[in-house]
């Protein structure tokens, strides 16, 4: 994420503030568009796992999350001088956040944005794990998360004092940090996890998709906040961010459905839903770094590419219940590296041109490296935390509690009354 200047500015700071309540908004957003795609028996449990982040990583940001993410001058990770908040109210700047990239808004602003993102990466996994996780599993998992990758990943690409950022990758508003990050870590806890009793034999269709379209609403009004709120400011580089992020959206959508139509027949709402959100996702890293026709060009590819993606997961043979994988993960390694041929410094110059407008192969190479450390650190961590949950309380529930419905079993309670 880039700023300029250095003296708070009270309309970036207006911006910034409401960009944080938007991001917010997308959680519970996330637990409908999730929610509607699982059967009726999970859908509380779906919606608890996610409101849940909201709590729980909120108070680990604060405690450790943040002084991880953006303490200290190292390449690899943060340091301990703002846990539990010290002296956030106080200091004049962030390390790293000087000249070029000197906030514009108070340190609070920015930690309680960046905060916003911390809750919603790890509820992501939700998706792929659905149906039959433990909830004090996921409780346990998405602790860990917090303090041990997440923070990692965001110091990496988003300090300015990080090794990815330092050697020239672009992530505006967390294609790796929040999407690629996700995605890798939801394989990695499928894996561990195992598939759904009776998948693929067994259909298990959505059992409310008006619901799953109102998440989509919910989360493409939210995702203004996370791309146009990037630009830290309410400028000309913001409305970029905004527009772009809309026409990625909307193109995403419809090049899913021209491929869903041409491949099974049908247009399906369910299939309007991933592709906007498919475009959303792609467009992340790149919102403050492209303009004109990119963001169209972006939308189509994601659209596209992560609807093919979704036979990765019979061939493979791994459960990914509501396509995290096709659509986060490879929609972020889309926009990612996408990145590298779009990238335009008329429409960013604390950014890189990409190789369409004569920045060579620099910014590609670098967008490959970032996107595959991301992937392989997120990958074999959560892997590694994961195996020792499952030896240790167990991952998963057992059978029985499986075909009763996580809402019943692990909660005592109904979404639907008989």
């Amino acid at each position: 994420m880039l700023a300029a200047a250095a003296t708070i500015d009270s309309g970036a700071t207006a911006w910034v503030l409401v960009s944080t309540a938007l991001v917010a908004f997308m959680t519970p957003g996330l637990a409908f568009f999730y929610g509607g795609m699982v059967r009726s028996k999970n859908m509380l449990g779906m919606l608890m796992q996610n409101v849940f982040a909201l709590g729980l990583i909120s108070i680990l940001w604060a405690a450790i999350g943040f002084s991880l993410a953006f303490g200290g001058t190292g390449a690899w990770i943060g340091n301990l001088d703002f846990v539990f908040m010290k002296d956030l109210a106080t200091i004049a700047e962030l390390p790293g956040y000087t000249g070029d990239f000197g906030l514009i808004i108070p340190i609070l602003a920015f930690f309680g944005y960046q905060m916003m993102f911390a809750v919603i990466t790890p509820a992501l996994i939700t998706g792929a794990t659905a149906d039959r996780m433990k909830f004090s599993a996921y409780a346990v998992l998405i602790g860990v998360w917090a303090v041990i990758v997440y923070p990692v990943v965001a110091h990496w690409v988003f300090s300015p004092n990080g090794w990815l950022f330092k050697r020239g990758a672009l992530d505006f508003a967390g294609g790796a940090v929040v999407h690629i990050n996700a995605g890798a870590a939801a394989l990695a806890v499928v894996l561990v996890l195992g598939n759904r009793k009776g998948w693929p034999r067994e259909a298990m269709p959505p059992h409310n998709l008006p619901f799953t379209i109102l998440g989509t609403g919910l989360l493409w009004f939210g995702w203004f906040g996370v791309n146009a709120g990037s630009a830290l400011g309410a400028n000309g580089l913001a409305a970029q961010a905004l527009v772009n992020t809309h026409l990625a959206a909307a193109t995403g959508m419809l090049s899913w459905l021209v491929v869903e139509k041409l491949r099974s027949g049908h247009a399906t709402s369910l299939g309007a839903a991933s592709g906007a959100v498919a475009g959303l996702v792609a467009i992340t890293p790149c919102a403050g770094f492209v303009g004109g026709m990119a963001p169209v060009a972006i939308g189509a590819v994601a659209g596209a590419v992560c609807y093919l993606a979704l036979r990765l997961k019979t061939k493979f043979g791994f459960d990914d219940s509501l396509d995290v994988i096709a659509v986060h993960l490879v929609g972020g390694l889309i926009g990612a590296l996408l990145l590298g041929l779009f990238a335009d410094t008329k429409v960013n110059g604390l950014g890189f041109d990409g190789l369409f407008f004569g920045g060579g192969t620099t910014l590609l190479v670098n967008q490959i490296i970032a996107s595959g450390a991301t992937l392989a650190f997120s990958f074999v961590v959560t892997y590694v935390a994961a195996k020792v949950i499952d030896a240790t309380i167990g991952m998963r529930v057992t059978p029985e509690d499986e075909l009763v419905g996580l809402d019943q079993s692990q909660h005592a309670e109904s979404a639907y009354q008989a």
